[in-house]
């Protein structure tokens, strides 16, 4: 949650590749938070999704608001995890504070003052970060309004690359109830597959002997399969322009 759907950086890396290697095609890959911001990415501007083959994200939670509400829950130990992570994202935070925070920082908006930066020694979860600090950094007057425009779920029906999204059902951070959102997608748009195994964890999905898994692990098979796959499918395809996917894809 920490730079929740701050797309400008990974935009810049994409621009690059792409500006030094013109003639290459790109399948984008995103795991966990990961995932919001490469689905986030290509859905804000038709233009991103140029030379891009396909996306792949696996075990991100779509909606941080709707999300937010199930992290304080206990069951699978989700308040736990949430506590850990804040714990560990204030020290990351305050090991840059200096850098992100300080007198010769002129990005730093007004709204955030000493008191909210002083109430992360204090906060238990993601969402208190969230609400002192990072909401005010990027410029939100809520923190309802920061997850709203920060989730990639408003972007995603706006995807027209082939779409492989994965869950897994026994996910500890992501909820039950936020899987709906990649099960309606892909029962209404043709470039949309969702994968939800019952085993996987939160980016776990190992083979093998509990004591010796096997070093490549489920989803590292799936990912590389899936993307031969529309390799392959690319290759054979009759081609048309990208305006006719689009309109294809809205269809």
């Amino acid at each position: 949650f920490f730079f929740l759907g701050c797309t400008w950086e990974f935009g810049a890396m994409v621009n690059y590749i792409k500006k030094t290697y013109p003639q290459t095609q790109l399948v984008v890959v995103g795991f966990s938070l990961g995932g919001n911001i490469v689905c986030k990415y290509l859905g804000e501007s038709q233009a991103n999704q140029e030379r891009v083959l396909c996306c792949v994200s696996v075990c991100q939670g779509y909606s941080a608001l709707r999300a937010q509400e199930t992290f304080m829950q206990w069951d699978h130990c989700r308040r736990f995890y949430n506590f850990l992570m804040a714990d560990n994202m204030k020290k990351i935070i305050l090991s840059h504070r200096q850098v992100l925070f300080g007198d010769n920082n002129m990005k730093k908006p007004q709204s955030l003052s000493d008191a909210d930066l002083g109430k992360l020694y204090t906060a238990t979860s993601l969402m208190q970060i969230d609400d002192n600090v990072m909401r005010k950094f990027h410029g939100y007057s809520s923190l309802k309004e920061y997850y709203e425009e920060e989730s990639c779920l408003q972007y995603l029906h706006r995807i027209y690359v082939p779409l492989l999204l994965v869950n897994a059902a026994d996910d500890p951070l992501v909820h039950e109830s936020l899987l709906s959102i990649p099960r309606a997608l892909s029962e209404k748009r043709e470039n949309v597959m969702h994968v939800l195994p019952l085993h996987g964890g939160h980016l776990g999905f190992f083979e093998g002997s509990v004591l010796f898994p096997e070093p490549l692990t489920w989803m590292d098979k799936l990912v590389v399969q899936y993307a031969n796959a529309i390799c392959q499918w690319e290759k054979t395809k009759p081609h048309c322009s990208d305006a006719e996917q689009a309109v294809s894809g809205q269809e």
